[in-house]
């Protein structure tokens, strides 16, 4: 009996004290914490013109080229008026677990962007008579995919006696590290075309070294924005390319500041097959472009200034404006291809915080392809231009006032935007040797009004 009970009371005694080194080691590594986050947003537009803008007509691009009927009146000068509150947003974070001085975290984020249906054009084909444009505007919005993505960040590694470094790495999709700097902007394009706008998956490392110093590096994929090419809009170039796109950028920051400048490199195969003599061969196409960006920021007080200026190559991806062409065939049924040079660009300032006045400036170039590269006019199919503008765009710019006003979790705002495009005429369906519209260059303009009503939670 003595012996039993000895036994029991050695178990109690081993149990505590398991119990303790859990509790110990729980402590030492926490749960997981969640944040639901999000917001319910309605936004009420009208617009002065026919334009290209997607999601419903909330993501705004640019307004039409003028297109005359044979009275001389201009089909696009017609106006339109929607508001709908599918880009509501839900999303999760995810924080708190670390060993050591490693932590762990991730974020799932989505709202309610496809499922739009449009006219069917088959079975009323008079519906290309009767309106300007056959536009995805009815329907049920269903559920899509923003980010979702894991986090790994070693904190506190050593760097000198004074500064502390820290390494971040990303993996899943998430915003593309060329369009992660927003504007002071709530209009859903968020500054686009006049800056890249992308959300995609990729493998991003951020390396803090010290207070001041930020290296950042990624490799990414292509989903729902896409290189263009003979077969429209794709990511099949990238897959059969087999090379991710390259970011690397080096950031400096203070207590009020932050500039960062930075480049991307992007590599894909626009054909698999050609013909050779009636025959289908495997070709060695390839196109490779590279972008160059600088951008800072700065804020004192209720002031705070945002600017970005992108320069480069092709980019029609991350929905600038531009693209590449085709340029020669070989005889070995391989094409040659040569990218669009193009500038964008924008600077956003606010001021105040229940009240907040913003305006947001942008201005986009094309220069075309680089001088010598062809002695002859290019027609404008074969040149792969951002599917939401047109090869014939020379310039534009947009001006963009707003006021809004903030009452606790509660955001109400209205804008007037301006946007204004220098078109150029086809010669025959051609583009000058530089691939670009260089005949009755003429501007068009929109005037868009848009309110929005945003709750947060």
């Amino acid at each position: 009996m003595k012996r039993l009970i000895i036994i029991i009371a050695a178990l109690f005694s081993f149990g505590v004290v398991s119990m303790s080194a859990a509790e110990k080691e729980q402590k030492a590594e926490p749960k997981n914490h969640f944040k639901l986050y999000g917001f319910i947003r309605n936004y009420f537009i009208y617009d002065s013109r026919e334009s290209v803008s997607g999601t419903g007509d909330l993501f705004y691009y640019l307004p039409k080229d003028v297109q005359k009927n044979d009275k001389g009146e201009d089909l696009n000068a017609t106006s339109s008026f929607r508001f709908l509150s599918l880009t509501s947003r839900l999303g999760v974070d995810v924080t708190g677990y670390q060993i050591g001085n490693v932590a762990f975290g991730a974020k799932i984020e989505g709202d309610f962007y496809s499922g739009l249906s449009s006219v069917d054009d088959k079975k009323f084909p008079d519906v290309k008579t009767w309106f300007p444009a056959n536009t995805k505007i009815s329907g049920t919005a269903a559920a899509r995919l923003r980010q979702a993505y894991a986090t790994v960040t070693w904190k506190d590694l050593p760097l000198n006696d004074e500064q502390k470094a820290s390494v971040a790495l990303k993996i899943g999709q998430a915003w593309h590290p060329m369009a992660a700097d927003i504007p002071h902007i709530f209009s859903l394009e968020a500054g686009a075309p006049f800056g890249p706008f992308s959300r995609t998956p990729l493998v991003q490392m951020d390396a803090n070294l010290g207070n001041h110093f930020v290296l950042s590096a990624a490799a990414i994929w292509q989903m729902q924005y896409q290189s263009q090419g003979p077969v429209g809009a794709s990511a099949i170039y990238m897959k059969y390319g087999m090379t991710p796109e390259v970011y690397a950028a080096v950031g400096v920051k203070g207590k009020n500041y932050l500039v960062r400048a930075g480049a991307d490199l992007l590599s894909i195969k626009p054909r698999v097959f050609g013909q050779v003599d009636d025959v289908t061969v495997r070709v060695s196409d390839r196109k490779t472009s590279l972008l160059y960006y600088i951008y800072g920021q700065f804020s004192k007080g209720k002031f705070a200034i945002k600017a970005k200026s992108t320069y480069g190559e092709g980019g029609e991806h991350m929905n600038l404006m531009s693209g590449y062409a085709k340029v020669g065939e070989n005889e070995d049924g391989s094409w040659n291809y040569a990218s669009l040079r193009n500038s964008s660009s924008w600077v956003s300032m606010t001021y105040g915080k229940k009240w907040q006045a913003v305006l947001f400036l942008g201005y986009v170039k094309n220069f075309g392809l680089a001088e010598g590269i062809l002695e002859e006019p290019i027609a404008k199919s074969n040149v792969y231009f951002c599917g939401n503008g047109f090869p014939n765009i020379n310039q534009m710019y947009r001006i963009n006032p707003q006021i809004i006003y903030n009452i606790g979790k509660m955001n109400v705002g209205l804008e007037y935007q301006w946007t204004s495009v220098q078109y150029g005429d086809y010669d025959g369906g051609m583009l000058n040797e530089r691939a670009l519209a260089d005949k009755n260059l003429h501007w068009v303009g929109n005037h868009r009004v848009n309110m929005m009503i945003k709750y947060n939670f």
